[in-house]
């Protein structure tokens, strides 16, 4: 019998291979499961818009370490800063969308830009996703400790008694510090001057020395003067009382104004990221956040954690956005 060969195979060319890509959806494999299997294949750098050793710092690298030894890539912090927090998170709207860029996000420069710069190159909301919010901080009001007044609610009755006699500090235009407090003066309706610094120390030095009246800082960093008993605490800016300062009243408690502002820390990355990448990104690092030892190490440090859904994440985000872009076009307050 003559034997019949079987006709040759043909190697596929690459516009079937292409079309064939699609079918793969049948058998479960959505397309972008290629991509999430293969990310991530080299190291990601998260952005920090201020100089080591603040706040942003603090936590970008106690996330980067640990997200690091999640995801088996090394994650590394590279600190941008410039423009108060303007070049490094401009760097990260207009970085790659690959999942391989994050950035460092806080109320400062994901809310409170919004609102403090005229002509910003970034709109948080539509340039950036947020991964997921780690901790947050809330700020003690501070007064120095020969000012005749106990409560938040003697220093509006005498500052609306006498307008412009009480001065505040801030650490410079357009910080936490100064937006909080211009809102707290703005919402009670009373005048209090403004006294800016270059910084936190500058600020901290005349309140001691009894130069300037009152001051706003975060809890964690407030906590040694009012330990100290070089100033008196006054209220915190949480929603909530701060576990620290746990006789403390809230401003919301003063009864002055309805008012509270926590600075909450954590990663975004730009809007147009893949979103099974997104996907990814955010699982990864709800397990680190969820780690109980990063959890205590918050808290000693004076910090809130959190432990949001993606869902929650985002609204609160957005909440913040809007309404402190808002108040603070509304007072005026002008960074630019």
């Amino acid at each position: 019998m003559k034997k019949i060969d079987a006709p040759p195979q043909r190697l596929l060319s690459r516009r079937a291979i292409v079309q064939t890509l699609p079918s793969l959806g049948l058998l479960g494999l959505a397309p972008g499961a290629w991509a999430q299997g293969a990310y991530p294949n080299r190291p990601l750098r998260v952005i920090v818009p201020q100089p080591p050793g603040g706040g942003f710092d603090f936590v970008a690298r106690a996330l980067a370490d640990r997200l690091g030894k999640q995801i088996g890539q090394s994650v590394v912090v590279e600190n941008k800063p410039g423009s108060g927090t303007l070049v490094g998170t401009d760097a990260a709207a207009k970085a790659a969308p690959d999942g391989y860029t994050l950035l460092m996000g806080s109320v400062s420069n994901i809310a409170l830009n919004m609102g403090l710069y005229c002509n910003l190159s970034y709109d948080s909301l539509r340039d950036f996703e947020p991964v997921g919010l780690a901790v947050s901080y809330s700020y003690t009001l501070m007064a120095r400790k020969d000012l005749p007044f106990n409560s938040l609610k003697e220093v509006v009755a005498y500052a609306r008694a006498n307008p412009g006699k009480l001065t505040y500090a801030s650490a410079g235009n357009g910080s936490g510090q100064h937006v909080l407090a211009a809102a707290l003066w703005h919402l009670a309706g009373v005048n209090v001057v403004h006294v800016p610094y270059r910084g936190a120390q500058a600020a901290y030095q005349d309140l001691l020395g009894g130069r300037v009246d009152l001051f706003f800082d975060l809890s964690s960093t407030a906590r040694a003067q009012v330990e100290g008993g070089t100033v008196k605490a006054l209220a915190v800016s949480g929603a909530e009382r701060n576990a620290m300062h746990p006789t403390v009243p809230t401003i919301n408690e003063s009864g002055v104004a309805q008012l509270d502002l926590e600075s909450w820390f954590g990663y975004f990355v730009p809007s147009k990221t893949p979103a099974e990448v997104q996907e990814r990104l955010r699982s990864e690092l709800a397990r680190v956040i969820a780690q109980p030892e990063l959890q205590e190490t918050f808290r000693k440090a004076g910090g809130k954690p959190l432990n949001l859904s993606a869902a929650e994440t985002k609204a609160l985000v957005k909440r913040d956005v809007e309404r402190w872009t808002k108040l603070v076009r509304d007072i005026g307050i002008k960074a630019d």
